[in-house]
């Protein structure tokens, strides 16, 4: 393909990732220069085809960082009106629940059940009511350097280039965004994020991420069944002991519930499925009560960043910084990240806005750094908050009785304050031979309480342009069939929350076989590019504007 020259765009700070984090940003830098009574021009990007689109959490949050940031955020008509008022916390085993003592990290008195999507949409519509500059439906596909390595912006992918990589009537050349600072907010895994931690050694002096996969449904039941504020989280069937993960029910208003389903992504079985995994979850006594007679409207999944503090990698430099998820904030106890996400955006707000007012007279972006940030961050009731619970997830890798123990012991006797740190260790590299594993036998949908992967992302109103390149690529295409099939019997079949992937015969006398990969059905959970077990997929960025649409997920 030619080379075309691109037009380029100046700004003081590009913000790639309209969420929580990004947004939080954005908002905090316009304050800042107004009481300085100085004027920033502030570029947002977001992916989706509206911001929110592509949001999704469980999600009961706290409001900590919100009031910090808007604290008239309620006068503001924020969605955010379900306040949390009964928590459950329950054990369930193939035919009985039996409700225990909801661990402290857990109770949720002054919090609210919110969609998400939702939240994240009313923000935006405050940071542009500030003259803040968001562009929904374009995607930074490429992180643009100076000669002295700093990074100087981003680019947004090209549109109408064809499967083929030939330019369609419809092409358009990508943009190019300068700023002084480049503020990435991307979310669980971004792909821009992933080329700065490899660029810059950014993990240098930190353990390696681990994920979570999180998949979610909203119901509208019936109202005998239903409670707003009502919370509930559960352990143990379907999983195994050896599994990490559990479910949680948040009753929103207007009678519906979000159900949802999260997997350590270290589990060892390659035959599980996580998808299945949740759809059998809603066929228990206990849970499959608040479903029956109601009616699916919404589904969805992403990955979610459950290192915690040990995984934290360096979060300045030069050119940038990471904020929110991306980064790896979440509280995996509490089962909260919005709150330091939006925090993280703030410190780095602050951190850059120092950081400009100090070089206000330079000449050259070139080389800037917000040394500040990572001090800030420590600062915050953010580091404290992460540290008391440090070892709680990695507790798990023991298996549950085991992680339920030590959570116990960490929380009541050592509050937090042990003198050690437990060590995570990378999700790919966790599974089991197939030959040294037990298949299992999901049951079929029923299509009333359980369903397909198919009619599922169909709720998503998942969308990308057919005719360009896949943003899913294999490095190596013989791995699937040569390494993944032979050795764990095609993991990426069920892994995949979306039906991506398929092993398919493409010649029947031969018996030969071969990877498909449906790229329109992707979710953007990035589960793939996770759990690989030799890292040879690829996810990047479609066209923007693809991918879900969610409807306040």
């Amino acid at each position: 393909m030619d080379t075309v020259e691109r037009e380029s765009m100046e700004f003081d700070v590009v913000i790639v990732g309209a969420g929580p984090a990004g947004l939080a940003t954005a908002i905090r830098l316009h304050q800042l220069a107004s009481a300085a009574e100085q004027e920033l021009e502030i570029c947002v990007l977001e992916k989706a085809s509206e911001v929110g689109a592509h949001t999704l959490s469980g999600a009961v949050i706290e409001t900590k960082a919100l009031d910090e940031l808007l604290p008239n955020w309620q006068e503001m008509g924020a969605p955010i009106s379900v306040e949390a008022q009964d928590d459950q916390f329950l054990w369930l085993t193939e035919e009985y629940s039996y409700r225990l003592p909801t661990p402290p990290q857990m109770h949720n008195e002054g919090n609210y059940i919110v969609r998400l999507g939702h939240v994240v949409s009313w923000l935006g519509e405050q940071a542009e009511a500030l003259g803040i500059n968001i562009f929904p439906g374009f995607a930074a596909s490429e992180v643009l350097y100076h000669p002295d390595g700093s990074v100087k912006g981003v680019a947004t992918g090209d549109m109408g280039i064809g499967k083929d990589g030939a330019k369609t009537d419809n092409y358009t050349p990508g943009m190019e965004l300068h700023a002084k600072q480049t503020i990435f907010a991307e979310g669980c895994r971004g792909s821009l994020t992933k080329e700065l931690m490899e660029r810059f050694d950014l993990r240098k002096d930190a353990q390696v991420q681990t994920y979570g996969i999180g998949i979610k449904e909203v119901w509208e039941v019936k109202s005998s069944v239903h409670k707003a504020g009502t919370i509930v989280h559960t352990v143990g069937w379907p999983l195994k002991t050896d599994t990490y993960g559990g479910s949680f029910l948040y009753h929103l208003d207007d009678n519906k519930i979000a159900v949802g389903f999260v997997i350590g992504l270290d589990y060892s079985n390659p035959y599980l499925s996580p998808f299945n995994e949740f759809q059998r979850f809603k066929t228990h006594p206990t849970i499959r009560k608040y479903f029956e007679g109601g009616k699916r409207i919404s589904y969805g999944a992403r990955a979610i960043s459950e290192g915690g503090l040990q995984s934290v990698p360096a979060l300045s430099f030069h050119g940038g910084v990471l904020v929110g998820d991306g980064a790896g904030f979440l509280n995996v106890p509490k089962i909260k990240g919005t709150h330091t996400a939006m925090k993280s955006g703030m410190c780095a707000a602050e951190a850059v806005f120092d950081m400009l007012q100090e070089n206000s007279t330079a000449e050259t972006s070139e080389g800037l750094i917000a040394t500040s940030y990572q001090q800030k961050i420590e600062d915050s009731w953010i580091w404290p908050e992460l540290s008391k619970v440090r070892n709680i997830r990695p507790a798990f890798t023991k298996g549950l009785w085991a992680g339920i123990a030590y959570s116990a012991l960490d929380t009541y006797v050592l509050r937090g304050k042990a003198p050690w740190t437990f060590s995570h260790h990378a999700d790919n590299e966790q599974l089991k031979p197939a030959v040294d594993s037990t298949p299992i036998d999901y049951p079929k949908p029923d299509g009333e309480l359980t369903f397909d992967r198919l009619s599922s992302v169909f709720l998503s109103d998942t969308a990308h342009e057919e005719n360009q390149p896949a943003h899913l690529t294999l490095i190596d295409s013989a791995v699937p069939i040569s390494h993944n099939l032979a050795l764990y019997d095609a993991p990426e079949q069920r892994y995949c929350p979306a039906g991506v992937y398929e092993i398919i015969t493409t010649n029947e006398e031969t018996g030969e076989k071969a990877l498909q990969i449906n790229a329109q059905n992707c979710v953007h959970c990035k589960t793939c590019d996770i759990k690989d077990p030799t890292q040879n997929i690829k996810w990047v960025v479609p066209e923007g504007g693809g991918g879900p649409n969610y409807n306040g997920m």
